[in-house]
């Protein structure tokens, strides 16, 4: 290969080209390093700008049925001077005089000569490459390593815009599953909150849900079902279904679990799943635990300080262990009692003592609402870039001054 002009980013212009064999090589390991458009089509830019081009645009149209490759740009990338960019127009508008074949196109003319390369893979067309040089024409290798880094880039822009559509699917429908859960009794004030995985994970199976009881009580339930996608949302909706059946008929949490785990185990094509039962009886001011492999609550005093709940943890549900049990504790006027999943503390390679243990260290500001709480703690946490899915739950009991529900000892 020969090419003069700029030099490009990277090695002296006095420097010879490598061999097409290594190019080729370069680009499979340069270009689409993540599941992500912006950075493939920036992978591409900068490999052509440093081994065919003196200047490149990249463009990519809009991923809607129906548009097609000639619609308008949902994404420019360029590399190299402007004063050369400026010489062509955007490769958007020249994508329609590229081959239904999807192979470069040499346009006429030059100084500066342009190159069309379309972004053409498996799935479809997507956009163009024009790649701009000042002095000499490109020569065959030229085309070559182009036309092979423009397919490379356009298979990886595919994934992961399919990928986009699946994780879009299954959030659509987890946040569906999770948009109503059931209303506590008006003694309580409740805050939920659900965050997707910061990263390029698909969504996970957390959950929550809330069940009103008998005599003023209600039943706080958050789990996780293992894995994620589209199957771990669907289990997530089995559980929080049959867990609804089961709460109705006013069991103790710990034979909830029993029982929960019984008809899934029986039913053996669902995955696993965590899950932390709380009974509130604001009335008495207590509550009653039982926990399924899941982590243990935080209980934040009015003014701000934390602290983590002792609860019985038995074996995940789905598992036919059992051996679940329950606790009580009392809840204290003002008090807000913190229910998660583990995407808000786990860390990669920190143990999950010392997550537990900074979550509950946090000082929240004193007399704030429950929404506050939980805005406060995901914030601190950093929830949002978390690599795992967050859901939250948190409630505190209300003071009604002269009500009080006889019922059964808690």
């Amino acid at each position: 290969m020969s090419r003069s002009g700029g030099g490009g980013q990277g090695r002296p212009a006095d420097e010879p080209d490598a061999t097409l064999p290594v190019l080729l090589e370069q680009a499979v390991g340069t270009v689409g390093t993540a599941l992500d458009e912006r950075t493939t089509c920036e992978e591409l830019a900068g490999f052509l700008h440093r081994h065919v081009c003196d200047a490149v645009l990249v463009e990519l149209a809009a991923d809607t049925p129906g548009t097609g490759p000639a619609g308008p740009a949902a994404l420019r990338v360029s590399a190299g001077p402007g004063r050369l960019l400026g010489h062509r127009p955007p490769a958007t508008d020249l994508t329609p005089r590229v081959p239904d074949d999807g192979q470069p196109v040499l346009l006429p003319g030059g100084p500066p000569y342009a190159l069309l390369v379309p972004l053409t893979g498996p799935r479809g067309r997507y956009g163009s490459a024009l790649a701009l040089r000042e002095r000499r024409p490109f020569a065959a290798d030229d085309v070559a390593v182009a036309r092979f880094a423009a397919r490379l880039a356009a298979a990886h822009v595919g994934h992961a815009r399919a990928h986009a559509r699946v994780r879009d699917t299954a959030m659509h429908l987890q946040r569906a599953l999770l948009a109503e859960p059931g209303r506590p009794h008006p003694n309580l004030d409740l805050a939920t909150r659900y965050l997707p995985a910061g990263g390029g994970a698909l969504v996970g199976g957390d959950w929550f849900e809330t069940v009103r009881l008998h005599y003023g009580r209600t039943l706080l339930v958050i789990g996780d079902v293992m894995g994620h996608g589209i199957d771990a949302a669907v289990d997530m909706n089995l559980y929080r279904s049959m867990l609804r059946y089961i709460a109705s008929t006013d069991l103790p949490p710990h034979r909830i679990l029993r029982q929960l785990d019984s008809a899934v185990t029986d039913d053996g094509t669902r995955r696993p799943a965590t899950c932390l039962l709380a009974r509130v009886d604001p009335a008495r001011g207590a509550v009653a635990f039982a926990g399924a492999g899941h982590l243990p609550p935080v209980a934040f005093a009015p003014d701000g300080t934390g602290e983590l709940v002792s609860v019985p943890v038995g074996p995940p549900l789905g598992t036919g262990l059992g051996g679940y049990e329950m606790s009580t504790r009392r809840l204290a006027p003002g008090e807000t009692l913190l229910m998660f999943t583990d995407g808000l503390v786990e860390r990669r390679g920190e143990d999950i003592d010392d997550s537990l243990a900074r979550l509950a260290g946090l000082r929240l500001p004193a007399g704030g609402t429950v929404q506050e709480v939980v805005d406060d703690v995901l914030d601190r946490l950093d929830a949002v870039h978390a690599e795992d899915d967050v859901a939250a739950l948190a409630v505190r009991a209300r003071h009604r001054p002269g009500v009080h529900l006889a019922g059964p000892p808690l």
